[in-house]
């Protein structure tokens, strides 16, 4: 029976920061750029509504990934404690 709690919490660990990391490469990629220069080269006229509302949502994307880093290193965390506490 132990064997094989030590096996699932290694699966859950590892299999949940697999699936965090592709979430934070997508999240990430999806946030926008920190250069507001260049959008004036392409003409494109911003109002104050469309500005608060990219900053909102950039924020939300800020702390989403914060939060799923933070998760991602405690199962990391968790990980190497079980390995490193796991005694045959």
């Amino acid at each position: 029976m132990e064997y094989t709690l030590y096996l699932i919490t290694n699966l859950v660990c590892v299999i949940g920061s697999a699936l965090l990391a592709v979430f934070i490469i997508v999240v990430v990629l999806v946030q926008p750029g920190n250069s507001s220069g260049i959008s004036a080269l392409g003409g494109s006229a911003d109002t104050f509504y469309n500005r608060g509302k990219g900053q909102t949502l950039e924020s939300k994307l800020k702390k989403l990934t914060f939060i799923s880093l933070g998760i991602m290193a405690a199962l990391m965390l968790a990980y190497f404690l079980i390995q490193a506490l796991w005694v045959f």
